[in-house]
């Protein structure tokens, strides 16, 4: 299967030639994209955006625009692309003059194929360089309070532990209550890394079932089982060069357990139906909300996977113990979900606040941005009050003595019929959407009289 992260455009008036090359190039297992003329490949690069291809094959005489003139566009447009020109034997003057102008290199046509194939790699690996750069450069420049929030001693405590984790190869346990955010410091942490430029791979170990996630973590080969019907590579071999998040190791079957430390200790994995190991480079990160010590003991868990694994702890606070990020937290949460519903709150009165702190969040930050997404989508005004929030949290429950009233009823039965419709209609994606269960998602519909949508 060709790599859609080693694209190529290759651009040739002449259809033999790109014909030629696009089967060189697709054989070693770049994605070949075609343009017959200059102005074409412009446009193809316009179109692809930030997913244009990652360096381009020019011939250098073209009629309209040549490979000279199309270098000089290419070159202030996506200076990170490096651009191969193809010139004829004999005009190698041409060809420095080229260079001088900022091509990365030139090929004699007919070029060898083997030639071909190693310029295109080191143009591959330069451009992985330029861009490695300058996201290291980026990421020295931001600081990590852009994704993990809080100004509070917590916070700060997991902030420095990332700072200095991050660079490092170790593998890294994140620990913490459903919803305080583990992903986000996996994220944290990638980016911190020299591996930041590479993949950053995500395996939830509790939404697979124990027969299909020996498959996924570590791919299989054709014929491997019925229905095996082409070689599928593993979130191992994906993540190679990057980082492999395991979130929720805690769920991880006995079986594969042995497997992953295996994997750990050998930097190996081994496909189902494969004729041998392969060699594996990713950086493993994983998460758990148990309490892996007390597994350990009670014998679900591996205790020498354990040690593998929590060579750095981080563990993440529940957000009732940093209710002083609430405010932070909420001007965060209301931009991000003002951009996602096209709304914007302009503030927030006391009452609503005050209501927030008294809440004990036994969801976390998850709660809270559910919470503050349905006071968003509920909202008749810029600003946001404590009528807005759910029963439990406003103190509007039953037996409180005040009763919701009808219209916020209405609104809500309404935010559930526009969901469903956004969805059309598919029930798991309405309640991932409203932050909800599915069987809370059926009790509302069912309430509201809307089962048969």
């Amino acid at each position: 299967m060709n790599d859609p992260r080693r694209s190529v455009l290759v651009v040739d008036d002449e259809p033999g030639h790109r014909l030629m090359v696009r089967a060189v190039l697709e054989h070693a297992g770049w994605l070949v994209l075609e343009a017959a003329s200059g102005a074409e490949a412009l446009h193809i690069v316009a179109a692809q955006g930030p997913d244009a291809p990652q360096a381009a094959l020019a011939d250098m005489r073209m009629p309209g625009m040549d490979g000279l003139a199309l270098l000089r566009e290419l070159r202030s447009r996506r200076p990170d692309m490096p651009v191969i020109l193809f010139t004829a034997f004999g005009s190698v003057g041409s060809a420095v003059e080229a260079m001088k102008k900022g091509a990365f290199d030139y090929l004699t046509k007919p070029a060898d194929n083997e030639e071909l194939k190693a310029v295109l790699d080191k143009a591959f690996e330069y451009r992985r360089l330029v861009v490695e750069n300058a996201r290291l450069r980026e990421a020295v420049g931001r600081p990590l309070a852009d994704t993990l929030i809080g100004s509070g001693p917590a916070m700060d405590r997991v902030r420095a532990l990332v700072a200095q984790a991050g660079p490092s190869e170790a593998t890294v346990l994140i620990s913490g209550e459903s919803g305080t955010g583990k992903e986000l410091v996996a994220r944290a942490l990638h980016r911190a890394s020299p591996r930041s430029a590479g993949p950053l791979v995500t395996v939830n170990c509790a939404a697979l079932p124990a027969e299909l996630l020996e498959s996924e973590l570590f791919g299989y080969k054709k014929g491997a089982f019925t229905g095996a019907a082409r070689d599928k590579p593993g979130r191992f071999q994906l993540a190679h060069g990057g980082t492999l998040f395991l979130d929720e190791i805690g769920e991880l079957p006995r079986p594969v357990q042995a497997k992953l430390l295996r994997a750990l200790q050998e930097r190996r994995v081994e496909p189902l139906g494969g004729l041998g190991p392969e060699e594996t480079d990713a950086r493993i990160i994983a998460a758990t909300n148990r309490d892996l010590r007390r597994d350990v003991e009670a014998k679900r868990f591996r205790e020498d996977l354990f040690f593998r694994l929590a060579v750095l702890e981080i563990d993440i606070p529940p957000l009732r113990e940093r209710l002083e990020d609430l405010p932070l937290l909420v001007g965060h949460l209301l931009g991000k979900l003002g951009e996602k519903n096209a709304k914007r709150v302009r503030s927030v009165s006391p009452a609503f606040m005050e209501a927030l702190g008294a809440h004990d969040w036994p969801g976390n930050v998850r709660e809270l941005e559910n919470v503050l997404e349905r006071a968003l989508i509920l909202a008749r005004s810029d600003r946001l009050g404590p009528e807005l929030l759910p029963p439990q949290i406003s103190g509007r429950a039953k037996g409180s003595g005040t009763a919701a009233p009808d219209s916020l009823d209405q609104a809500e039965k309404q935010a559930l019929v526009r969901a469903l419709e956004a969805n059309q209609g598919h029930r798991q994606n309405t309640a991932d959407d409203l932050g909800v269960s599915r069987r809370s998602l059926q009790y509302k519909l069912k309430k509201y009289g809307l089962t048969k949508r």
